[in-house]
């Protein structure tokens, strides 16, 4: 069975995902120069979330790209106008994952763990939640569900936040609590988690 999305979804899937990658990985680089904490020091159950979540997700999204009959029985049928909602939800996100990640600074992390010279980022986005990178991803992954017209990516993704939220943002905290004491325990009454607080 042939993909009917025009090939142009495809390519425009695989651009915004290449920018936003690229993005993710310009601003972990220059903060790895600082420090880095290897994803080995996190615990198994950590590192296994992080693979179930990803790897799923990729092999999906390779798949769509370079050979879409593979993936069409998840196709979903929705409006063209729907379609390219999605490539804008795409394109908003690199500024606003630009933003994040320059609030961060050096203080980027690839692993729940907190560096030794981490500081509190209180600013930017931080100011009213304290996991925007995440918010900031699940949107623009929600977008390239749309580009794809694939009801099991956005399955994923849903996934994906109800796992973040479940085992990885938990033992963030813990760890930023351990860091910062009561000075990150005043900042989560003031802050939501994902999205502000009402």
């Amino acid at each position: 069975v042939e993909d009917s999305a025009p090939h142009i979804f495809r390519a425009m899937l695989g651009l915004l995902l290449a920018l936003n990658l690229g993005i993710s990985g310009y601003h972990r680089g220059r903060a790895r120069s600082e420090e880095t904490i290897p994803r080995s020091a996190e615990t198994q159950s950590v590192r296994l979330a992080r693979v179930a979540f990803a790897l799923p997700g990729m092999l999906l999204v390779l798949a769509y790209i370079f050979y879409p009959p593979l993936v069409a029985w998840s196709s979903l049928p929705v409006p063209l106008w729907s379609r390219w909602f999605g490539v804008l939800v795409g394109l908003v996100a690199a500024p606003l994952n630009i933003w994040v990640l320059s609030s961060l600074g050096k203080n980027v992390s690839e692993t729940v763990l907190t560096k030794t010279n981490h500081e509190l980022v209180t600013g930017g986005p931080y100011r009213w939640v304290r996991h925007p990178l995440y918010t900031f991803n699940f949107i623009m992954l929600g977008g390239l569900s749309l580009v794809a017209a694939n009801w099991l990516m956005a399955v994923l993704v849903v996934g994906g936040v109800v796992l973040f939220s479940v085992i990885i943002i938990p033992l963030e905290e813990v760890e930023l609590a351990k860091k910062f004491g009561g000075r990150y325990r005043d900042y989560q009454t003031r802050t939501g988690c994902l999205l502000p607080r009402m």
